[in-house]
């Protein structure tokens, strides 16, 4: 069967990577076209837009880039329209997504959603786009469950896809001397700085992060270099500090990790079932702030404390995310204390709640299954 995947971002890739691996085994036939990455390009030839030149992030980055968006949405539906895939496998990234959900609904495809937009937190009005325009939604949160149900949206929880990337980069992890030799790091406890895979993510947290860093003379930090990214791109943030990026090694540096602090989004989950303590930080420009926090619906904005229903990691917003803020709550996880016992607890708990791996195995089967009847 042919299949087209739309990922718009970094995590989006790696899952989408992983999915079509699973469909791959199932299908030895499968081909694809996507728009993806690095990971995606990796498992199949068909990449026909790199998911770097459409992540923008908040209300005025995107209306700044609503030619360009425009024009990708414009490619997206010529391509499926000459490639008549089976099915379009939508990945997060809703602004986009829903429209070509839209799109090839209309043009008789069937239309998988797998990773739900975080319609529980805000726009949640695009529900009704899900439900006239997704054939069926692959959830990968529990609680987002009882969100559909409210709305009779027909959706399936099969786990969490970051259990998969996690055991698969588990078995592979380097031992933490050869990575400090590999990067000609010192042997000081290293405190690793997630700070995001998108531009403006950088611009925000980059810069109060390292300024941590002279806080802790006792520690070295490292940055994970996002996969868009290159060297040039922390460079102007770096400056004359002894700071150090390493790139394809997240997961080696989690691994030798005391502490972290990380980026909302995806990393935290990763991080979190790494068992690194972590202290989560989200800051965006100033005019999106104040808009999109009218709109926002939900308690947490980590994915670890959304599953857990509880305040496990710290999270500092907007106006929190400053050098005292972060050194105050990083102390607490650094060195021996009550807090520091009750995170790794959680982390336990959390482990828990998603279940076992085999995510992408168990969507593609259900996918390939869903999909039989109009191959009859």
């Amino acid at each position: 069967m042919k299949y087209f995947l739309i990922a718009g971002e970094a995590s989006g890739d790696v899952h989408g990577a992983n999915l079509m691996l699973s469909l791959k085994k199932r299908d030895p036939h499968a081909r694809f076209l996507f728009f993806g990455g690095d990971e995606m390009q990796n498992v199949a030839e068909g990449l026909l837009k790199h998911y770097r030149e459409m992540a923008y992030m908040g209300y005025f980055e995107v209306i700044m880039h609503l030619r360009r968006i425009s024009k990708n949405m414009q490619v997206c539906k010529k391509a499926i329209t000459g490639f008549q895939p089976d099915a379009v496998i939508l990945i997060d990234y809703p602004g986009f997504n829903l429209h070509m959900a839209e799109f090839a609904k209309k043009s008789g495809i069937p239309v998988f959603y797998y990773i739900s937009p975080k319609l529980w937190a805000w726009k949640q009005y695009r529900v009704k786009k899900i439900k006239a325009f997704v054939d069926r939604m692959f959830i990968i949160l529990p609680f987002e469950k009882e969100f559909y149900k409210k709305f009779d949206v027909d959706v399936e929880y099969l786990g969490n896809p970051v259990l998969d990337e996690v055991v698969k980069k588990k078995k592979n992890v380097m031992p933490r001397d050869k990575f400090l030799e590999k990067y000609d790091l010192g042997d000081k406890p290293l405190i690793a700085l997630l700070p995001g895979s998108r531009k403006q993510e950088l611009e925000q947290h980059l810069p109060v992060m390292i300024k941590i860093a002279s806080d802790y003379p006792d520690h070295q930090f490292v940055i994970a270099g996002a996969p868009a990214f290159g060297q040039a791109d922390y460079t102007p943030y770096i400056h004359d500090t002894l700071i150090k990026v390493v790139f394809n090694a997240t997961f080696d540096l989690l691994h030798a990790a005391q502490a972290a602090i990380v980026t909302s989004g995806t990393a935290t989950l990763e991080t979190a079932l790494m068992n690194v303590p972590q202290v989560v930080i989200y800051r965006m420009g100033k005019l999106s702030y104040e808009i999109g926090k009218h709109f926002v619906k939900v308690p947490y904005i980590s994915l670890v404390n959304l599953i857990l229903d509880k305040m496990a990691v710290t999270e500092l917003i907007q106006y929190d995310v400053n050098h005292d803020r972060i050194k105050e709550e990083l102390d607490k996880i650094v060195h021996e204390t009550s807090q520091l016992k009750q995170l790794l607890e959680d982390y336990r708990k959390l482990k828990e709640i998603l279940g076992k791996p085999g995510v992408s195995d168990r969507v593609a089967a259900r996918m390939i299954d869903l999909l039989k009847p109009s191959q009859d």
